[in-house]
C-alpha cells in the first residue's frame, strides 16, 4: 500500500494467486492476504511484495527509503502496471521513482532465457494478457518484462502487461480456462523465494 495513486486495484488477484500456490506447490502458504504500507518496517520481513496501480506513483520519503532498503537487502517486488499505456501515468511515474532511487536505465528488459521463465512452469517468453488485446488504449503487446538486478539477483520485476487484471477473478472460475493463466504468478513467487 502506498499513499499516492490507487494501490488496491485487482482486489481478487491475491486470493487467486494464493490458491494457485496451494494448488501447484508444496509451499506452506498463509491463506490470508497481508496489506502492508510501503513505509511500514513490517514490509522488510516479507520475502515477496506486490505493488500495482494505474494512477500516479509518488513515493513519500519514508516509502522511498523503505522500498530501497527492502530490495537492497534481499526483498523481491513484483510491480504491475494496470494502466496498460492508456495515458502511461503509472508507468511514467513509477519509472521516475525507480530512476531517482537506482539511477537511469535501472530497469532493462529481461532476456527470454531468464530463470524466471522456468522457475516452476516452463515459459518461452512472458505470457500475453487479454488486457493487451482488448481494443482500447494502444493495443500494444509488450513482448518483454523488465527488472532491477542487485548483485546478480532480480529484485524488482516490472510488468506493463497488466497481469493483475488478468488474474483478478474468483479462483473457483479457473476451471473454465483451457490453461490456468495464474501459472506464471506461481513462477514469479517461486523465483522470488528461491533465487
Amino acid at each position: 500500500m502506498y499513499e499516492s495513486g490507487n494501490w488496491n486495484v485487482d482486489e481478487r488477484m491475491p486470493n487467486n494467486v494464493l490458491n494457485s500456490l496451494v494448488e501447484y506447490t508444496t509451499l506452506h502458504v498463509d491463506p490470508n492476504e497481508r496489506v502492508v504500507a510501503l513505509s511500514d518496517q513490517a514490509m522488510l520481513e516479507s520475502p515477496f511484495c506486490y505493488l500495482a496501480g494505474h494512477k500516479l506513483v509518488q513515493f513519500s520519503d519514508a516509502e522511498a527509503a523503505n522500498f530501497k532498503r527492502y530490495v537492497e537487502n534481499g526483498g523481491f517486488v513484483f510491480v504491475d502496471d494496470c494502466n496498460h499505456d492508456i495515458d502511461a501515468l503509472f508507468a511514467v511515474s513509477f519509472e521516475r521513482q525507480m530512476e531517482a532511487l537506482f539511477g537511469r536505465d535501472c530497469l532493462p528488459k529481461l532476456p527470454d532465457d531468464h530463470p524466471l521463465y522456468t522457475s516452476f512452469f516452463e515459459f518461452d517468453e512472458p505470457p500475453t494478457t487479454s488486457f493487451e488485446l482488448n481494443g482500447w488504449g494502444d493495443d500494444l503487446v509488450h513482448d518483454y518484462l523488465r527488472g532491477l538486478e542487485i548483485d546478480g539477483r532480480l529484485a524488482v520485476l516490472y510488468s506493463n502487461k497488466d497481469y493483475g487484471c488478468e488474474w483478478d477473478y474468483d479462483y473457483r472460475n479457473k476451471r473454465w480456462l483451457a490453461v490456468d493463466n495464474t501459472r506464471f504468478a506461481v513462477n514469479i513467487v517461486m523465483y522470488a523465494l528461491n533465487y
